[in-house]
């Protein structure tokens, strides 16, 4: 049987992020987020609002990122799985158990200064390195350049097949 376990997730940050070193060296950093889900109640003729309250454990290089660039209030979206937590209460000696997120890659939106706002950012995951702003910069990579309206000569769809590959032949 196969199962699949994704999760993606757009909120604000309810407390800034908590960064600890376990004893191999790891970083790991507890995030706490808001994800709000609003809609329009036509029987009360009224707008609803619902949040819900996340907690995310980051890993490795993405939780330091997270500790040094982000606060309470900042937008940031989170791709991972879903992980059952429990444990024994110690004052009740009940089982307690916890759904959590494991974040895999965090993109950080809004300004740096905390700001909602779209641009800015960073998108950083533990397997794909920083492939956004908001980190430091990769080498080689050049800054792309403004152009204006693109033309029609310039459309992907109107450019002539290059005469590397035979007319029935495909490149892939």
């Amino acid at each position: 049987m196969a199962s699949f376990n994704r999760v993606i997730l757009c909120g604000n940050l309810t407390r800034d992020p908590e960064v600890r070193y376990i004893a191999s060296g790891t970083a790991v950093c507890e995030l706490g987020m808001a994800i709000s889900h609003q809609w329009f109640d036509k029987n009360t003729n009224s707008k609803k609002e619902e949040t819900t309250f996340v907690d995310v454990t980051l890993w490795g290089r993405t939780a330091e990122v997270a500790g040094e660039y982000l606060a309470k209030g900042r937008p940031v979206l989170i791709e991972g799985r879903l992980k059952l937590d429990t444990w024994d209460d110690k004052e009740t000696g009940k089982k307690r158990s916890k759904l959590t997120v494991v974040g895999e890659s965090m993109q950080m939106l809004g300004s740096r200064d905390g700001g909602g706002g779209s641009g800015g950012g960073g998108n950083y995951s533990e397997n794909r390195g920083n492939a956004g702003g908001g980190g430091r910069p990769q080498q080689g990579r050049q800054a792309p350049q403004q152009q204006s309206a693109p033309s029609p000569a310039d459309s992907f769809y109107d450019s002539q097949p290059s005469s590397d590959f035979g007319g029935d032949d495909v490149p892939f």
